[in-house]
């Protein structure tokens, strides 16, 4: 693995100090810095300055490949994978590579099974970030170019989906199931075994 030097390189002045490190340096920072934003409850609401606090810092980092790939596994017969980074907490989410698009819904109703309604449809970026919380309804991620990957950082907080599964919802009638979460693909760079 290419070391990374920065002391020849020259620097601007009004160059932030955290693009002095190296990009896994950064990205090892970015992660100490939310588990230091998040304490030890390791938890954010939707009024919460915390909140503010964590979409500052991931709206500040620069994507670098070479940074994170060591903790990304692709496997070509799935949708997607997860991978563990760290057992901190999502409701944000930062585009490392590619572009995903995120479509928000109005809670279903109870009452009067249908079609979901559609509040809101987004294009994200490398290096954007997206926020979702419960009292913003519910959200479907994905990718619009089936030849490209693409890969993101998702923050939950707190970690409930973790610990007591979560609901999926069906389109089409509004029907939520619950779901156990899916088993990570890699943990800390290293790849589960089937």
């Amino acid at each position: 693995m290419p070391s990374f030097e920065t002391q020849n390189l020259p620097v601007a002045v009004t160059q932030p100090k955290s693009l002095l490190l190296s990009p896994a340096s950064r990205f090892r920072r970015l992660i100490s810095d939310i588990q230091t934003q998040l304490g030890p409850n390791n938890g954010i609401t939707a009024s919460d300055a915390v909140r503010l606090s964590l979409q500052d810092l991931l709206e500040n980092y620069q994507s670098d490949e070479s940074a994170w790939q060591y903790c990304v596994f692709r496997d070509p017969s799935l949708t997607f994978t997860r991978n563990l980074i760290d057992r901190g907490n999502g409701n944000f989410n930062l585009i490392l590579k590619g572009d995903l698009t995120e479509t928000r819904y109005a809670w279903p109703s109870t009452t009067a099974p249908g079609p979901m309604q559609i509040t809101q449809k987004a294009n994200f970026h490398r290096d954007q970030v997206t926020y979702m919380a419960d009292t913003l309804g519910l959200h479907k991620i994905s990718n619009p170019d089936p030849r490209e990957y693409a890969v993101s950082l998702h923050l939950y907080t707190p970690p409930n989906a973790a610990i007591e599964g979560c609901h999926v919802f069906d389109s089409e009638t509004g029907k939520a199931t619950h779901v156990t979460v899916y088993e990570y693909y890699s943990e800390h760079g290293r790849k589960r075994s089937s």
